[in-house]
């Protein structure tokens, strides 16, 4: 770790530095003289058309990769599914899906989706003010959420993200959305119980699996800083990332009409796709879970 931390760390940090700033001029190149959307409190440029969306698209995917390596995701293995031989009606189906479902490991999960199909993320409302990440994530067109107010505009972001699947479901230049819907990180084991927003809109969704094989210092955050776990991950040389995508889920009447039934439907896919054991602990626990650690 010494000698991570005075050679390997400082030329990472400089790469990733660099291909933030480059991104960012290319958001503020692309987004001249375009007025933002605005509704319900939300702002972006999600739904740039022409030379200026392909230019952000095709650059954010490869930049988000260079990130990746960056971070020392050198090779990431992938899996893709094919939709066949499912049993369960799936595979005669060929609607696009309206939103992409991830389980949640680590901070690399945003990157990987990124340089995978740069989709639009739920972020806290926080991060659009952030220097050089406000204006990517607003051409990211994340939805803003503000996650600490206990009055928080959670019926209006709703509402926004469901709107957002359907108009990805029905067009296909419209960009797609990605959510985790376990609503907090794990340490790669384990699923949790999946909040309901993202199969409100009744819309097919696309199911990947992350997982992160390590030798010494696992890339998920689970209970450590953000600092730290940052620091740690860029200290060691390599890490690595297996993506396994499964089939497009096409839900049953019955699952539209009950969305707690089609989440967990597709949870127990998941879990059983990707070997992940199920718990009932959510981010309740995990919160009390912390504050035992800190001594709170």
């Amino acid at each position: 770790m010494g000698v991570a931390l005075v050679t390997l760390v400082p030329l990472r940090v400089v790469l990733a530095t660099i291909t933030v700033v480059v991104y960012y001029l290319i958001c503020r190149m692309c987004t001249l003289f375009v007025v933002p959307n605005k509704e319900d409190e939300q702002e972006d440029f999600a739904h740039l058309g022409g030379w200026r969306r392909t230019v952000l698209y095709w650059s954010g995917r490869f930049l988000s990769r260079v990130m990746l390596f960056a971070f020392g995701f050198i090779w990431i293995q992938e899996c893709v599914r094919d939709n066949e031989g499912d049993g369960d009606g799936q595979s005669k189906e060929l609607e696009r899906p309206g939103v992409i479902i991830s389980n949640h490991v680590s901070h690399m999960d945003i990157l990987y989706h990124m340089s995978s199909s740069f989709p639009s993320f739920v972020a806290k409302r926080s991060v659009g003010k952030l220097p050089l990440v406000g204006l990517i994530s607003k051409c990211l067109g994340c939805v803003y959420v503000q996650r600490e107010s206990k009055s928080s505009d959670t019926k209006g972001v709703s509402a926004v993200v469901n709107e957002r699947i359907q108009e990805a479901h029905q067009d296909k230049s419209a960009p797609m959305m990605m959510l985790f819907p376990e609503g907090t990180t794990t340490n790669g084991d384990y699923i949790l119980p999946f909040k309901t927003g993202a199969f409100l809109a009744k819309a097919p969704v696309l199911p990947v699996i992350l997982k992160y094989p390590y030798e010494r210092f696992s890339p998920a955050w689970d209970s450590i800083s953000g600092a730290r776990h940052v620091i740690l991950l860029l200290c060691q040389f390599v890490n690595y990332m297996t993506v396994t995508r499964l089939p497009v889920y096409y839900p049953s009447q019955e699952e539209k009409d009950d969305p707690k039934l089609y989440a967990e439907n597709v949870r127990r896919l998941m879990a059983r796709e990707g070997n992940l054991i199920m718990t009932d602990i959510g981010l309740a626990e995990k919160r009390v879970y912390h504050a035992a650690l800190n001594g709170v």
